[in-house]
């Protein structure tokens, strides 16, 4: 059964191309030396990203492989003016981000509800021979062609905006946890990559106050090489504002894990080493209390260290706690503020951005052109020169 959960869209966008001015003399019974009359053609429809907040997934654009805005229409005599293309909105989940399918470079970021950005600008129509009178030239003879269109393949790939990322290995009880915390059910079993895609809760704390709690699929090393669910599902995190690592207490070194873990993410995007950073031992429960205290011991002193089991409750209270004093972090206000824009405007890299599209099934070509694209959008409108009746 194919999931719902659709996070890389690959579609061919395409703007209006504006509408051409008439070239056009009026010469009627009552007034045979009218002059110009040639209307301005349309403006050609832009292509517009608009955030929507009803969206989580990018599955209603899975299969709409061409989005294409309408084209201004051309200009008449007695100066009528072109109708204007219409704008075609493309309503996307917060979080979107948009790349350039041909280069990988950055475009452009959703990040709220309502927020609007052209992608693509349709063509300004062509001004009619009406707009060219001048004393020295009063029939003129020309008229403007519109701006052609613009058309870009784009990349739409979706980072699920939170408040904490959880990362662990399979197995490592990421969804208990979102499941102890929150109203959230994802798919719990024991065995590994129970989790095949994102989900999130919201967890409650005191005093009505909350946070958003993301869990991806389990990470294993060589993840930001390919391996495993591969480079699927590490951009999930790249949002969130504190990462949420997660080692069972069976473990036999959990230092060693914690470690091959925080690699895996400098491979995938250095940057994600500057997040604030915790460290929860699960499955407690199978744990004593010397053992505990063993354990912490061993554990990396670097940042807050949290003995939990899901299936108990034991130590979710703290845990909570935690989380919400380093969420709300001066130094985490801050870094956030300062490492926005740096984090979101990283360009693809192309040496695995084609690997991303083959696992994505987006590697194949979209087609292009149709028969109407082929005219050629600089030619003029034939000379035009009529004699009406009234």
């Amino acid at each position: 059964m194919e999931s719902n959960f659709v996070d890389y869209v690959k579609i061919l966008c395409r703007s209006g191309k504006g509408g051409k001015g008439s070239m056009h003399l009026r010469h009627v019974k009552y007034n045979p030396n009218g002059g110009p009359d040639g209307g301005d053609g349309g403006k050609g429809g832009s292509v517009i990203l608009r955030g929507n907040h009803n969206y989580w997934t990018l599955l209603h654009l899975k299969y709409e492989r061409h989005i294409f805005a309408e084209h201004g229409g051309n200009g008449g005599r007695d100066k009528c003016h072109g109708t204007d293309g219409k704008d075609v909105y493309i309503d996307v989940p917060c979080g979107t981000v948009v790349y350039n399918a041909e280069t990988g470079k950055y475009v452009c970021d959703i990040t709220y509800d309502g927020q609007e950005i052209v992608l693509l600008k349709g063509g300004r129509g062509g001004l009619g021979n009406f707009q060219f009178r001048s004393a020295t030239n009063q029939a003129p003879r020309y008229a403007q062609p519109g701006e052609p269109m613009e058309e870009m393949t784009i990349i739409l790939e979706l980072k699920l905006l939170a408040d904490v990322g959880l990362v662990g290995f399979p197995n490592a009880g990421k969804s208990t946890l979102v499941s102890s915390l929150s109203n959230a059910k994802p798919k719990i079993a024991n065995y590994p990559f129970t989790t095949m895609e994102p989900s999130l809760g919201i967890v409650g704390y005191r005093d009505n106050k909350s946070f958003v709690m993301a869990d991806i699929p389990g990470i294993i090393e060589g993840a930001s090489e390919g391996r495993g669910l591969g480079l699927r599902f590490l951009r999930h995190i790249e949002r969130n504002s504190l990462l949420l690592f997660m080692v069972p207490g069976d473990t036999d070194d959990i230092k060693k894990e914690y470690e091959v873990l925080l690699n895996e993410l400098r491979q995938f995007n250095p940057d994600m080493l500057s997040k604030h950073r915790v460290l929860a031992v699960t499955k407690c429960d199978l744990l004593d209390d010397e053992l505990m205290e063993m354990l912490r011991e061993t554990l990396p002193q670097d940042l807050p260290v949290v003995f939990i089991s899901a299936v108990t409750g034991f130590g979710l209270d703290e845990l909570k706690d935690v989380l919400w004093r380093e969420l709300n972090a001066e130094s985490n206000k801050l870094q956030t503020i300062t490492d926005e824009d740096t984090l979101v405007h990283r360009d693809k890299d192309m040496s695995r951005f084609a690997r991303e599209l083959q696992e994505e099934g987006e590697d194949e070509e979209i087609a292009i052109l149709d028969e109407d694209d082929l005219e050629d959008v600089d030619d003029l409108e034939d000379f035009e020169y009529e004699d009406e009746e009234e």
